[in-house]
Order: structure tokens, then C-alpha cells, then sequence
């Protein structure tokens, strides 16, 4: 059967929510399926198209989280789809670990000309964001032949167990699952909204990175045995929190001063979400390492780690995958690259310009909004009791996800009390419009209920 054409008018809610279709999968879901998931709401979809998915009862909804900052181009977008298919026809599976694809050169041709460090470069392929931390963190063990690791509070670098020994943005994540990897040492990460008060912010994002050296290599971690930094420019889960230039350049002093590598967590931030290509561009910062997943293939699994040529120096068996760099999903991701190359990220940086300034003055408006941060579209929005004190509201903020819902837009909660603002890359004016009307009438009734 054809697929149907969706509506991109608005959303359209037919039934109550779930609806009769969605409770059976509920159902059936609540019986088989890992009770380890997180939903926020009980959204069963069934297709989508650009900013529009449709559930299995017929409502339509705008999805302004786009599959969790994954389907960049929009749901099924006709390039994306149509590499897919052609490539389905032709080769599914070989495994780039042991024999040879062109298309992994080819991809790895595309990304050298937008690596945000000099080249020469060399790239691993793996199937997710966490698989990419993992390659960072034994790469970086490998090349300096040092071991110790430091991250940041508030990180979010993924579930398996390397990933998650970096991870710090929620205690449930790690809970029960000890020991982890040792080595890893968690610092603070600059929260300019919440820095302490009389703090200037410059200073305070500079001190931040500095405690590294003063407090962390004068106490506890040799800074000649730390192989490496993981940060992310735009903190995700940790609330969408944007780290200050100043911070940033300090992080690549220190690196260069103690001979570590400096990796940049472009998962979540990278392949244009913030208007440029990765988010640590917006700070003049190059990285050592770069580590990509999420929206690089518009929905299917892959992973790309991109180092500096001289880094990835093991040899043959120190790492691989069965999976990664599947053809199909390269196939998608080269598609990906195109919608992105001609339009993607310009419209992320224009249509997120415009958003922030629309949203900058809801904290004049709203009690309940603290705080609006961010680059491109990847926004966030934080909920407070209330301003003077910015004591955090994760029900308020959590309500208001959920009454966005009824009303037909996907939104998710970043870090303990924030909205995140994450739409496909190809989103109009009026589709944000939409989003941002619906969102602001919910939480203004957030506002009146906790009154």
C-alpha cells in the first residue's frame, strides 16, 4: 500500500490519548519489553514524515525531539529513504571489519573536508554514540599509553560500561552497576545560569577548567598519566547547557600543556544541530578526537569516530565491529550529508536564531521559566519554582512535556528540570511557530496549577 501523505498544517489529535490501538501495544509492551526503557509519554508510532509522526490510531503529532536529536533530516526523508532502498537491493552486510567497502572511504572522504581539526584524519565506524565514546577511551588509553580519564558533572556519554563510567548526569544510570572502569575523574562543568552568585561569568567559566589543574592534578591524578578530556560542548542530557567559549580555549591549554588529548562528544551536539557542523566550532577549539552518531544517518545506527591521522596508531585486532560502517547505513548517512551540506545546518542556524529570540523573553513573561540557552536547535528551557532562588521544577517541567503531548507536540526533559528543544534540521518557521505557541501555552498552565 502507498504510504500516506501526512499533514504538515499542524497536529491533528482524532482520539484520547492513548488511544484504543496505542493501549494494546501498551499492553502488550508492559508484558515483553526491558521495564529499563524511559517514557515520558505513551506515543506508539506508526510513520512519519519531516517534522510529522503519526501514531497508530491516526492523531498527528509535531515531533520537535526528532527521534532524540537522531532524525536530522526529518522522518523519512525521500533522499535518505530512496539511498536506503537502492542499497538494500545491492549489499547489506560483509562487515567492514574483515573485508572492504567503497562506501566507507567515501563517507570517510566526506567528513575529512568538514573535520573541525586539521588533517590528515583517520575514522572507525561503529552503531551508536556509546560504541563511539568506547573506541575514544581505549583509543586514548592505546596511543598515550596512559590511563587515567577525566569527564565532567552533568556528562552524558552513553550506557556501556566505559561509556557510562564517564557518564554523570543521572545517579539511576549508574545505580547497581559498580565497579566501573576505574581511571575516570568527574570535574565541574560551567553552568553559567546556576554559577555561584557574584561570580562574572568569564571568570567563572575559566576557573571551572582551571580546577583541573589546581585542584585535580595538585591532589589526586597525575596530569602525565591522563590520556585524555572528554567534554561536550552542549551539554545534553545534563540540560542542554552550552559551555562558554573561555572554558573550552582553557581545556585545549591544558591539553596541550600535559600532553593530553582532547575528545569532543559531538553525539547529541554534532552533524549540524547547533548551526555549524560540530558545536565545538563555535569556540575556534579543535579537538583531538571527534565522536559522532545520532543525526549522522537520519535514523539508522551508525557511529563515526574521527581523530587526528597520528592518533589512531593501534594495529590490527585492537578494536573493531561487526556492525559498524554497515553499507546501508553509510548509504544513509552519505544521503544525510547532502540534505545537511545544502540546507540543514544554514536552516539550524537560522530558524534557531529566530526561535531563541522568541523564547529569550520568557523569562520576563513566565514565573516558572529560569533560564533559555542554546545554539541552533538544540534549545533548552528551564523550569524553576522560582526565579530569584532557580529552585529546579522537574514536576513542573515534567507536566508540561506531558500536556505538550495531549496537544500534539514530542517534546523531552533535559538534565532535572529542563525542556530540550531538538526538531529535525529541515523545520520551517511556522512549524517552530506552532511548537512554540503549544509550548508556552503549556507552560503557563504549568504556571496557574502549581500557583
Amino acid at each position: 500500500m502507498p504510504t500516506k501523505t501526512l499533514t504538515v498544517v499542524g497536529p491533528q489529535i482524532n482520539t484520547a490519548l492513548p488511544g484504543a490501538n496505542a493501549k494494546r501495544v501498551l499492553a502488550a509492551d508492559d508484558k515483553y519489553i526491558s521495564s529499563s526503557y524511559t517514557r515520558s509519554y505513551p506515543l506508539v508510532a506508526k510513520r512519519g514524515r519531516g517534522v510529522v509522526v503519526e501514531d497508530i490510531d491516526g492523531n498527528e503529532f509535531f515531533d520537535f525531539s526528532a527521534g532524540i536529536a537522531v532524525v536530522s533530516t526529518g522522518h523519512c526523508h525521500p533522499e535518505v529513504v530512496s539511498a536506503i532502498q537502492k542499497q538494500a537491493a545491492e549489499l547489506i552486510h560483509m562487515s567492514g571489519t574483515d573485508f572492504y567497502y567503497e562506501s566507507m572511504t567515501t563517507l570517510a572522504e566526506r567528513l575529512d573536508r568538514i573535520a573541525p581539526m586539521p588533517g590528515p584524519h583517520k575514522f572507525y565506524y561503529g552503531n551508536s554514540g556509546t560504541e563511539a565514546i568506547e573506541c575514544a577511551l581505549k583509543l586514548a588509553r592505546y596511543h598515550t599509553k596512559r590511563q587515567q580519564i577525566i569527564a565532567f558533572q552533568g556528562a552524558f556519554h552513553g550506557r556501556t560500561m566505559g561509556a557510562l563510567s564517564l557518564t554523570a548526569s543521572k545517579p539511576q544510570q549508574r545505580r547497581r552497576f559498580a565497579p566501573l572502569v576505574p581511571g575516570v575523574t568527574h570535574v565541574p562543568y560551567p553552568n553559567v545560569y546556576r554559577r555561584p552568585e557574584g561570580t562574572e561569568a568569564k571568570q567563572y567559566a575559566i576557573d571551572c577548567a582551571r580546577y583541573i589543574e589546581e585542584k585535580v592534578f595538585t591532589s589526586t591524578v597525575p596530569p602525565e598519566e591522563v590520556a585524555a578530556i572528554f567534554v561536550e560542548a552542549v551539554q545534553g542530557e545534563g540540560g542542554y547547557i552550552v559551555a562558554p567559549t573561555e572554558f573550552l580555549q582553557e581545556l585545549r591549554r591544558i591539553c596541550d600543556k600535559h600532553g593530553i588529548l582532547l575528545v569532543a562528544d559531538e553525539v547529541q551536539a554534532g552533524m549540524g544541530r547547533t548551526g555549524k557542523w560540530w558545536a565545538i566550532e563555535h569556540s575556534g577549539v579543535q579537538p583531538d578526537i571527534i565522536c559522532s552518531a545520532k543525526g549522522i544517518a537520519s535514523g539508522m545506527p551508525l557511529s563515526v569516530v574521527i581523530t587526528k591521522a597520528e592518533i589512531m596508531d593501534w594495529v590490527p585486532g585492537s578494536h573493531a565491529s561487526t556492525f559498524g560502517g554497515n553499507p546501508v547505513c553509510i548509504a544513509a548517512a552519505l544521503a544525510t550529508l547532502g540534505v545537511l551540506e545544502r540546507e540543514g545546518v544554514k536552516n539550524s542556524a537560522e530558524v534557531g536564531a529566530y526561535m531563541l529570540q522568541r523564547l529569550s523573553a520568557w523569562p520576563q513573561k513566565h514565573s516558572n521559566v529560569g533560564d533559555v540557552r542554546g545554539r541552533g536547535l538544540m534549545i533548552g528551557v528551564e523550569i524553576v519554582k522560582d526565579q530569584e532562588a532557580k529552585t529546579p521544577d522537574a514536576a513542573a517541567r515534567d507536566r508540561i512535556v506531558q500536556l505538550a503531548f495531549e496537544r500534539g507536540v514530542l517534546f523531552l526533559g533535559a538534565g532535572p528540570n529542563s525542556v530540550r528543544i531538538s526538531p529535525p534540521l529541515i523545520i520551517t518557521r511556522e512549524e517552530a511557530d506552532v511548537a512554540m505557541d503549544v509550548l508556552e501555552e503549556c507552560v503557563s498552565i504549568a504556571a496557574k496549577e502549581t500557583k
